[in-house]
């Protein structure tokens, strides 16, 4: 084992550490990067299955008569339209349009929500969550630090978690659609089973107490062994989500970023009867974005071998017309690949570009998104 522990631990740090992981900061978090392959850790998920650990996810509940008034007053969708035990992916903004955090909110009863904040946003979300809940019937609890969240990824997990629950439970876990949760029991732990996932593949996400998250973790190892599953780091993780088209608070999202420069604009309920946290701006923001003002997000695919990476700028010509957020070579594809944010006019599919990598111009096109997309 590399790294320190300054910063956060999980309740499966003592695991990680026992299975030789390389540690690194996330969001103040001390998390896994590596077990020993990222490269192996990557195709397993592609190929088998990976197993996660995300704890440092947060878990905001909001339950009352006004949850779903206030989580559409507090976010850019309509999550008062979202069925039971169904999930929408959603933004919280700001009043100046700028996305404060992405986020995944599943409704679990008509008056009982749980929203899904990314790590180094939990306590930002939560605290907004709170304020703007100011005259809505409602209770917002952050219980983040109570709860551990594993996932199984790839085309073996479903698999991986039949194995695990109840035999009357099978065909839930079949069943189960994606972007919704059920109640279930894993390996004997009465949890609460979701099939989304950041990787591109099929997967699912076990929300339960810390205390039971080892022996959990334990379980989904052993029964996953035979299917080809793997721990798998956070290393592993972005380059999947990045093939995936997936962007990355921090990278591609941030405060200085709308949603239609980031190719959220869809998310974005600008025609729901509820008055909702920064709708004017976005409003604002939309119209310049259809006008084609300002930089969008774009896939690159690079036509040579050298990756570009974060930050390193986009070039047409003798100008500079965009910034990568996040780039590496493809495992699964055998190119680099990266994300960009590029002025309107050089955003179409088909564009050649130059990423200036390190002093060198290296070529790129611009391709639609995502980069790799799973045989359904």
């Amino acid at each position: 084992m590399t790294g320190t522990t300054t910063g956060r631990t999980t309740a499966l740090y003592p695991e990680h550490a026992a299975l030789g992981a390389t540690f690194t900061d996330f969001g103040g978090w001390q998390m896994p990067l590596r077990y020993a392959s990222e490269l192996a850790e990557h195709h397993a998920v592609r190929r088998a299955a990976g197993l996660f650990d995300l704890s440092h996810m947060g878990e905001v509940w909001v339950t009352g008569p006004a949850a779903g008034a206030l989580l559409d007053h507090a976010l850019v969708g309509r999550l008062s339209a979202v069925a039971v035990g169904r999930a929408k992916y959603s933004l919280l903004c700001a009043e100046d349009g700028g996305i404060v955090d992405d986020l995944i909110t599943y409704r679990l009863a008509e008056d009982r929500y749980l929203v899904v904040p990314n790590a180094g946003n939990a306590a930002t979300v939560a605290a907004a969550l709170g304020g703007r809940a100011a005259g809505f019937d409602v209770t917002v609890d952050d219980a983040s630090a109570a709860t551990s969240l594993v996932a199984v990824q790839g085309p073996a997990a479903e698999a991986v978690v039949r194995a695990l629950v109840p035999a009357g439970q099978a065909d839930a876990v079949t069943g189960l659609r994606y972007y919704a949760a059920t109640d279930a029991t894993v390996a004997g732990v009465d949890v609460l089973l979701a099939r989304t996932g950041y990787t591109g593949e099929d997967g699912f996400e076990v929300f339960l107490p810390n205390a039971d998250a080892a022996g959990v973790w334990a379980a989904l190892l052993e029964a996953g062994a035979a299917h080809g599953l793997v721990p798998a780091g956070l290393a592993a993780r972005d380059s999947l989500r990045l093939e995936a088209g997936m962007p990355l608070y921090g990278n591609e999202l941030s405060r200085d970023v709308t949603p239609y420069e980031a190719g959220l604009g869809g998310v974005v309920a600008l025609g729901k009867e509820a008055d909702f946290v920064g709708r004017a701006a976005l409003e604002a923001a939309r119209a310049a974005h259809d006008a084609g003002q300002g930089r969008v997000l774009v896939g690159l695919q690079g036509q040579g071998r050298r990756a570009a990476r974060s930050h390193h700028p986009v070039v047409s010509g003798d100008a500079v017309v965009g910034e990568v957020t996040s780039g590496a070579p493809s495992p699964t594809l055998g190119f680099p690949v990266a994300l960009a944010y590029v002025d309107q006019q050089h955003a179409a599919v088909g564009t050649a570009l130059d990423v200036d990598v390190r002093g060198r111009r290296e070529p790129f096109v611009v391709v639609e998104l995502p980069f790799y997309e799973r045989a359904r």
